[in-house]
């Protein structure tokens, strides 16, 4: 298994330092990774900024920093504006994932992301999943015409338990498709993550990690002079190895079931610590080192 980082960490979204994808590259080379997944969207690899040309400099600019493009990170909700009917959004998000695909081929890599959808109140569950099993499908047919896999991440609201992920991925039924199984979502669902990671290792083309801590809440019953608890945790990132989740659990459930390979790490929400570049590269450089010793 070898290190990624996800360039999410370093954009800036949730207030931390953000850099360049040209800044990004050396300096996660510099943090010890030899692979990034890049996110698809400004300020990083949005397609409406970069042509073919700037695309062979960011090929170049890896080869000369020792770093492999593993994946492209799309975001697709394939239930996102189902209210205005007269707008192709689904249609739009299979031209934006085959651009993707074009895309990660010009770089050599072999995988795109995409999500699969959020439910909604307004529609059935049923027609939502029958949607986005046909999206991908099709996402799935283009990205073949360039040799590239697309890889489901167990994200959004439509097939997040993994018997139902599962489910999905056989109904697509795509040779090039595959899961980007992640230890966060089952972890904070509830799942055990060694037995589901060992389970579903066969079908994984990539997983990324990250670690929180759980911060339970309640609200106040001035009547009462008591609390109650409410059902869902606050939680917050944390360096790896510091929060509640059974990553390791996670990871050797994966290697157990056979899987050998790319283990991305994202801070993709607020950390602790905050977001100035010291305490994010300390955070990456943490992910590496607890590799090594989850490898042995």
């Amino acid at each position: 298994m070898k290190p990624i980082l996800f360039s999410v960490s370093y954009a800036g979204y949730w207030g931390q330092q953000a850099l360049s994808l040209e800044e990004f590259i050396p300096h996660a080379a510099e943090l010890g990774y030899t692979g990034v997944e890049l996110a698809t969207k400004r300020p990083h690899l949005s397609p409406l900024d970069w042509d073919d040309a700037r695309l062979d400099e960011l090929a170049q600019l890896c080869a000369d920093n020792d770093i492999e493009v593993e994946c492209l990170a799309g975001y697709t909700n394939f239930s996102g504006g189902m209210s205005s009917v007269e707008v192709p959004f689904v249609e739009m998000q299979i031209a934006y994932i085959e651009t993707l695909a074009r895309m990660a081929a010009r770089l050599g890599c072999p995988l795109v992301r995409t999500f699969t959808a959020y439910e909604r109140d307004d529609m059935p569950p049923a027609h939502i999943w029958a949607t986005t099993v046909t999206a991908i499908r099709e996402c799935c047919d283009r990205a073949a015409e360039v040799g590239v896999t697309i890889g489901i991440q167990n994200h959004h609201d439509i097939a997040v338990h993994t018997k139902a992920l599962a489910f999905m991925l056989e109904e697509i039924d795509r040779p090039n498709c595959g899961l980007m199984f992640d230890a966060w979502s089952p972890c904070l669902r509830g799942e055990d993550p060694y037995e589901i990671a060992r389970a579903m290792a066969p079908h994984t083309v990539h997983t990324t990690f990250a670690d929180y801590v759980r911060l339970p809440r309640s609200h106040y019953q001035p009547g009462l002079v008591n609390y109650a608890a409410e059902p869902v945790d606050l939680v917050r990132a944390v360096p790896m190895g510091e929060g509640d989740l059974d990553n390791a659990g996670f990871l050797r459930g994966l290697r157990d079931g056979g899987y050998d390979g790319p283990v991305a790490y994202e801070m993709c929400s607020p950390v602790l610590g905050g977001g100035g570049l010291e305490n994010l590269d300390h955070c990456a450089r943490r992910f590496v080192s607890w590799l090594e010793e989850q490898m042995g």
